[in-house]
């Protein structure tokens, strides 16, 4: 049987190679057929190796809730009635740990600290580790972060030796790249999957500072917490979420970024609790429109829409409509990139700012203060109180919200009906419940809960009402993308 090549005669058999060689058709062949390079990266012949050098340092996670029932402290027997006796080994019986959550977890320490996923432990009145001996120990809960949903637990090995793994650098892998998640999925501990890394950079609305990496190793309930290893054994990401319509693996799964989760799981191992930068803005994204409107050159970094009153921007001198491009030496691509560079960035001592105003680079120094200190103090609550932007529209910091009139230059520009009553979403802050609930630049808010909003007065007071109440969840009515629909602006987002 003869081989046939799209651009050459039929080829002769293997045996009449030698032949071949000493014509333009044996270099042909010679090139495509038998001095093709093989790859430096090609699969692994087996991952066993590996999995049996790491799964030591991959640990359980079970965590039990004490349900607490009505206890009948209303219900009163004489001292010696038989029936105290009987309530109180009832009541007794039914206040026990009744729920149990399972997880995966890795040792980064050889004195037993352990890391997972926030949501793993939260709300657990106990946790405990399993080894991958089957050994079990019970974890104190050292320090937890809500904004990156990461956890540090802390064991006591009682002579156990344990064995720790590092974290990698998450900024090294490629797309492509192999790597390996060991973990708990359905309670079914040590469980060794395999793929490569299908994405970087995803953000998943999970939080302001969201930097993962997306694989299709396999992730299923129970690997929350549990590491993502490249190929030398490394911790490059914490695998926290999946895709699914089904609650099963479908080959994409979510595992936060080894840069992102190092620096917070050595402040909570010594601190207890995190300690960020905090410049005191609100960004927004630098679309198309906005670059040529501000003279960029490009639609890159942050544009700043509202400065927080005392906040260090503020007194730097950033202003809205600022630029940011560059922050401590480190450019900034994308609007949420900012908050997450600040969060990482020294604190209390002066820190180069870059920022395009007027068209042309301003040099600044700014001096970032501490995001949970001002938490504390209430500076960010106070932004609840909405301030007139310098052209005339409401921004409400804490909701990450900037509004204005609905004008006829701006029905016109965006083709809005004249029926369409309400107020024009002008500006939504990055990694802000506005963005997290899906609002979107260039929405008409018609109406809030039940009041509707025509004109900036409506909208402020109607606001405020529901901000008063301390509502959860605001109920908005919008028009949007050609259509009205409601929206639930999640205020804990």
């Amino acid at each position: 049987m003869l081989l046939t090549h799209p651009f050459t005669a039929p080829l002769a058999p293997p045996f009449a190679s030698r032949t071949l060689l000493h014509s333009w058709r044996g270099a042909v062949f010679a090139l495509l057929f038998v001095a093709l390079p093989v790859s430096a990266e090609e699969r692994p012949d087996s991952f066993a190796t590996l999995a049996e050098e790491l799964s030591p340092s991959v640990v359980n996670i079970s965590t039990s809730t004490l349900v607490r029932r009505n206890n009948n402290d209303d219900l009163e027997f004489p001292p010696d009635s038989p029936f105290k006796d009987f309530f109180d080994e009832f009541l007794d019986r039914n206040n026990r740990p009744s729920t149990r959550a399972l997880g995966s977890g890795f040792l980064v320490s050889e004195d037993g600290y352990v890391v997972t996923n926030r949501h793993v432990i939260n709300g657990a009145d106990k946790i405990h580790v399993t080894l991958y001996n089957d050994r079990r120990f019970e974890a104190e809960l050292i320090g937890h972060d809500s904004k990156t949903d990461i956890a540090v637990l802390k064991i006591d090995p009682d002579g156990e030796v344990l064995q720790a793994v590092a974290f990698g650098d998450s900024g090294e892998m490629r797309v492509g790249d192999w790597v390996l998640a060991i973990g708990n999925p359905f309670g079914l501990g040590g469980s060794v999957t395999a793929g490569i890394i299908s994405a970087r950079g995803r953000d998943i609305g999970s939080g302001p500072y969201d930097d993962f990496l997306q694989t299709d190793a396999a992730i299923n309930r129970g690997n929350s917490g549990g590491p993502l290893f490249n190929l030398e054994g490394e911790v490059v990401g914490i695998n926290t979420a999946i895709f699914s319509q089904t609650g099963g693996s479908v080959g994409i799964g979510f595992a936060i970024a080894s840069n992102l989760a190092r620096n917070v799981v050595e402040q909570l191992r010594a601190h207890g609790k995190t300690r960020r930068g905090w410049l005191g803005v609100a960004i927004q994204e630098v679309t198309p429109y906005v670059a040529e409107s501000f003279e960029l050159d490009e639609a890159k970094g942050a544009l700043v829409s509202s400065l927080h009153r005392e906040g260090p921007a503020e007194a730097a001198g950033l202003e809205i409509g600022d630029v940011v491009v560059t922050f401590d030496g480190k450019p900034i691509d994308t609007s949420r990139s900012l908050p997450r560079i600040v969060a990482e960035s020294a604190i209390g001592k002066p820190l180069d700012i870059v920022v395009i105003r007027d068209g042309a680079p301003l040099h600044l120094k700014v001096t970032l203060g501490v995001l949970e200190e001002a938490e504390q103090a209430g500076l960010l609550a106070r932004a609840d109180t909405p301030r007139t932007d310098k052209d005339g529209g409401l921004v409400f910091e804490s909701l990450g919200l900037q509004v204005d009139e609905l004008t006829t230059k701006s029905r016109q520009q965006l083709s809005i009906a004249e029926n369409i009553k309400g107020v024009l979403i002008v500006g939504i802050a990055s990694g802000s419940p506005a963005e997290n609930s899906a609002l979107e630049i260039g929405g008409v808010i018609m109406r809030v809960g039940k009041v509707e909003t025509e004109t900036l007065d409506d909208f402020r007071q109607a606001i405020e009402a529901e901000l008063k109440a301390e509502k959860n969840k605001i109920l908005l009515y919008i028009y949007q993308q050609g259509r009205a629909q409601f929206f639930e602006l999640n205020l804990e987002s």
